[in-house]
């Protein structure tokens, strides 16, 4: 059995399951290389539309794997470092997939799997759900998934948590920004699914952009560069074939083309 399930639904919506539930989905050189390969082939699919995170059995994802921690400690200072850089890899691809990622946390995700999670557009969660920068009781540092947990939670948050390594439960994964969403465990079918739907709404391309958009204006200051640039950037959306496609369905009061359920009387 492969340690990664990837399947496409007839909507487009790509699922990959971390799939080691007795190591609790913990990832090695192996998963990470397949994970990184997945994004990359997924990415390069015009017909894949949302593609989903979740991880098999009781847990989300540990972390790396002991065993390979185990290996990498006996490893040079040049070893690890490639090894890192294949980690940063994969976190930055998931980072800046040009579809929407969802994240599906049904049970505790630690270390890395906090990254896979800062990573996603969206994170749902369980109430079950609990959260840990364990690295510090290790002797290391969260510092491949830093930046992007950092921008979740914001520098200040994230000095506690990467200082003291305390679980952090559903609840307050939501208020401090980790996850969106934390429903009951019989619920969080539900709540991905409401999220999906929601997804496939939107316009495949003016995702992209709008993440791309999201991205440039991270730190920046609102100043005049600012507004020209996006300025720009709604004028080349409002000429492009999507955005007279949306407008055309608007004033028809029809759904637009990229609606999968556009055929469906029922469905506003």
């Amino acid at each position: 059995m492969s340690d990664l399930l990837e399947s496409i639904d007839a909507r487009g919506v790509a699922t990959l399951t971390l799939n080691k539930p007795e190591r609790h989905n913990a990832f090695d050189d192996g998963l990470i290389a397949a994970m990184t390969a997945s994004l990359k082939r997924l990415d390069g699919q015009s017909a894949v539309r949302v593609v989903v995170l979740e991880g098999a059995g009781e847990s989300f994802c540990a972390g790396a794997d002991i065993a390979w921690m185990k290996r990498a400690a006996q490893d040079n200072f040049e070893a690890n470092v490639a090894d890192a850089g294949v980690l940063a890899e994969l976190m930055q691809r998931l980072d800046l997939l040009s579809k929407p990622t969802v994240a599906v946390i049904g049970g505790p995700a630690y270390g890395g799997g906090v990254g896979l999670v800062a990573c996603c557009d969206v994170a749902v969660a369980s109430e079950r759900a609990r959260f840990c920068l364990s690295e510090a009781r290790l002797g290391l540092i969260p510092a491949v998934v830093g930046p992007f947990v950092i921008r979740a939670i914001g520098a200040r948050q994230a000095r506690r948590y990467f200082l003291t390594a305390e679980s952090i439960s559903a609840p307050r994964a939501k208020e401090i920004g980790l996850v969106h969403e934390v429903v009951a465990e019989a619920a969080l079918e539900t709540a991905r699914d409401m999220i999906i739907e929601a997804l496939l709404a939107g316009a495949p391309g003016a995702q992209t952009e709008a993440k791309a958009l999201a991205s440039w204006c991270e730190g920046r200051p609102i100043d005049a560069k600012l507004a020209r640039e996006t300025a720009r950037r709604i004028a080349t959306r409002r000429a492009s074939p999507e955005g007279k496609e949306g407008l055309s369905a608007f004033l028809g009061k029809r759904l637009p083309a990229w609606r999968t359920d556009r055929n469906n009387p029922d469905v506003s």
